[in-house]
Order: C-alpha cells, then sequence, then structure tokens
C-alpha cells in the first residue's frame, strides 16, 4: 500500500501489481463499502490481470478501506472520486490506462473517461441503465434516504429492506466507518453523465440477478463504441465468477 495526497488534500491509499508491459496499466475502483483488496484483488480479477501481462493499480476511495474517511458530504461524491483517479494517473505519470469500475466506482470510472483523455478503454460492472437515465446508481432500487438510515441505525434490526440491510452487514463485516458510508451516500452521483464523450471502446459488465444493474444494454447503447455482457451472479457474487475477469482480460487486449 502507498498513499498520495488529491486534489482537496484527502489522503488517498492505492496499491500495484505486476509490471509495465506492451498496453497500459489498468486502474480499477472499487464499488460502495467494500475496498481495492475486497473488489479486486479476493476474486481473482487482479491476478488475472496480472497473469496477462498487466500492470494493475487500484484505489481505495475516499471514506473506504485505508483511505481518508471525512464525514462531512462535501468531501464525497462519485465526481470528487473521479478527480481522485486523475490525480492518481498524475502522481503516477501515467499518460495512457485502461479503466475498470465496478458499482459506484463504475459511475466514478464513466465520469472519468467521460473528462479523461488518458483513458484508452472502459469497463463498468454492476450498473445498468440507472447509469444512463438517472446519472448514477438506479435509485428506484437502491433509495438513498433508506441506504443513509440504515447505516446510521443503532440498532439493525430495525432496518427492513433486504438490500439495505445487505450494505450494512457488509459495512459491519468489514470494520468500515458507516459515518463516512453515509456520507457518501448523501452525495452520491444524480446528474446526467455526458456519456456522448466517451468515444472510447467500452464495455458494460453485470449479472444476471444483479438489481442494480437492470438492463445493461441501455447504458451500452447510450455509449458510441459500446458492447455489453450478461454473466451469472448478483451484485455482490458476479465478480466472483471466473468469466467476469475473464470478459475484463479479453476486451482490454
Amino acid at each position: 500500500m502507498q498513499t498520495f495526497t488529491s486534489f482537496d488534500g484527502t489522503t488517498l491509499a492505492y496499491y500495484t501489481w505486476g509490471d509495465a508491459g506492451e498496453l497500459p496499466p489498468v486502474a480499477l475502483h472499487h464499488g460502495f463499502s467494500t475496498y481495492a483488496a475486497a473488489n479486486w484483488q479476493a476474486p481473482g480479477i487482479v491476478d488475472a490481470l496480472v497473469a496477462a501481462g498487466r500492470r494493475v493499480v487500484a484505489i481505495d476511495a475516499r471514506g473506504h478501506g485505508a483511505s481518508e474517511k471525512p464525514h462531512d458530504p462535501a468531501r464525497y461524491g462519485e465526481d470528487k472520486m473521479a478527480r481522485d483517479l486523475a490525480a492518481l494517473f498524475d502522481v503516477l505519470e501515467l499518460d495512457r490506462v485502461d479503466l475498470v469500475g465496478y458499482s459506484m466506482g463504475g459511475v466514478v470510472a464513466l465520469l472519468a473517461a467521460a473528462a479523461d483523455p488518458r483513458v484508452r478503454r472502459l469497463v463498468t460492472g454492476g450498473i445498468g441503465a440507472g447509469a444512463a437515465e438517472q446519472g448514477g446508481v438506479d435509485r428506484a432500487a437502491l433509495p438513498g434516504r433508506a441506504l443513509v438510515d440504515g447505516l446510521l441505525a443503532d440498532d439493525p434490526a430495525t432496518i427492513t429492506d433486504e438490500r439495505v440491510m445487505g450494505f450494512r452487514l457488509f459495512a459491519d463485516a468489514s470494520g468500515a466507518d458507516r459515518q463516512a458510508l453515509a456520507a457518501q451516500a448523501r452525495a452520491s452521483h444524480r446528474t446526467p453523465i455526458a456519456l456522448d464523450r466517451i468515444t472510447i471502446p467500452a464495455l458494460v459488465l453485470a449479472g444476471t440477478d444483479d438489481w442494480l444493474a437492470t438492463r445493461p444494454e441501455v447504458l451500452a447503447a447510450a455509449l458510441p463504441d459500446a458492447r455489453w455482457k450478461v454473466l451469472a451472479g448478483d451484485h455482490l457474487t458476479v465478480v466472483r465468477n471466473p468469466e467476469f475477469a475473464a470478459a475484463i482480460v479479453s476486451f482490454l487486449a
């Protein structure tokens, strides 16, 4: 693990694996309430990329993992996380990069790809039509207010939404800072993303039973040069499907 100071003074953690090769490094941005190692390393995605000869860089988003965890919602939002990626690319002196984002990180990756000409290829996972129609994670599937209340509840037994309960249980199991996660939930991206500016090749991945990534074909159609693929799994398990890593490796090659 190494750290860097981002554009607004926030200290963020990042990790690197593999050696530089002919193709650019692959940058990975994880989803909400998790962290780089759990989202990318534990399911074998990092190993698959390194075995394919790629250098890999992954960040712990602000409020997550080993990165700084302020409690002010003004310090959060996927737009700020996209700027964190740009700052990391600057620190590592990367002039070209392939970018992969999952769930919250998928929204971050879209924002980064729309703004940063250094991104050569893009893969999103765990998001679908909501990113195209609402500018972020599908709020009908996961209402932000319910998520904030569930994260901050003193007694998790009071949570009635099983989807919110899933995020709360994961946060508790991983020792996450729930106030920091609630701050991000309050600041989550809700305005249109300039998808038409993402003219690079893109791949949209989704699980067959992922309630947060429904209608991935809508997101793919909104991108000028995208394809989409559905794999067995739900929002938590599809990243452990070996076909998920294989699809990323193949597309980025």
